[in-house]
């Protein structure tokens, strides 16, 4: 794995120096939009609706708009935030485990130790063990100021983003507002019903079977040969550095050349003599 961040991890006078790793990846199969009738790929340009003119990314800032006032925000503006400059990761307090609501959960990343000796390392991690409790900490990452929760799983810390608290969306639905009867024999019954299926979790046991299902459709495409070109599709990379060619693009250049090159002449056909 390649770490996607560096910096220090701190709680009270003690600094860990951690390198910051993604803790999941995606299996889902790559899929791209095509054209149905020829395959050719579908893409999308960032255009200027005042010019229409394509932007590279270079030239593209943020913008907040507000009402009829539009405020332009540049790259150099955000870097200008004093949390975009910070490397350290901040614990705030340290709290029960099971006082945080996992609705709050976002993104999991592992902390790994990023020197000689990770001794402090070693300490946060059988202390958060010892005493049950999850340091909450504060952070910045890609120009955003992080709240996380910091625990340990597998011998390792794992660290996952929070959303703030008026990210979550109060659960107010007017259908509950009024309370059914249950019966005993009910409520019996579907005690009954959860016992019949209790387990203990175990994640391996399950599958993602729809992404299976369209790899093993993919590879059987593959092994029939019902496929086309993907370089006359979607494109290449030129020498040149960076041109794609598209289809329409190497279907003009086709007919450019096939009108430069002079058209053979054809012989007269031979006059039958008369009888």
């Amino acid at each position: 794995m390649r770490s996607i961040w560096k910096g220090s991890l701190s709680f009270g006078l003690v600094n860990v120096p951690v390198k910051l790793y993604s803790a999941i990846e995606d299996h889902d199969v790559p899929l791209h939009q095509v054209h149905d009738k020829d395959g050719g790929r579908i893409r999308y340009k960032r255009v200027c609706e005042i010019d229409g003119e394509t932007v590279d990314y270079e030239h593209i800032a943020k913008a907040y708009v507000d009402g009829d006032d539009t405020v332009i925000l540049t790259d150099d503006d955000l870097k200008s935030l004093p949390a975009e400059r910070s490397k350290d990761i901040d614990v705030v307090e340290f709290v029960p485990t099971d006082q945080i609501d996992p609705i709050m959960f976002e993104k999991s990343y592992y902390l790994a130790p990023d020197s000689k000796s990770n001794k402090a390392y070693v300490l946060l991690m059988r202390t958060l063990e010892d005493t049950d409790r999850t340091a909450i900490v504060q952070f910045a990452l890609r120009q955003r100021t992080r709240l996380a929760a910091l625990r340990v799983r597998d011998g390792v810390l794992t660290m996952q983003t929070l959303l703030w608290d008026d990210e979550v969306r109060e659960a107010r639905f007017p259908e509950l507002d009024e309370t059914p009867r249950i019966t005993d024999a009910e409520m019996k019954m579907s005690r009954q019903l959860v016992d019949s299926f209790a387990s203990d979790f175990q994640p391996e046991k399950f599958t993602d079977d729809y992404q299976e299902q369209l790899r093993t459709l993919v590879e059987a495409k593959l092994e029939q040969g019902d496929t086309i070109d993907t370089e006359a599709t979607f494109g290449r990379e030129t020498e040149g550095g960076g041109e794609v060619l598209d289809l329409m693009e190497a279907l003009r250049r086709s007919v450019d050349e096939k009108r430069a090159k002079p058209a053979l002449k054809k012989k007269p056909a031979a006059k039958k003599k008369s009888a």
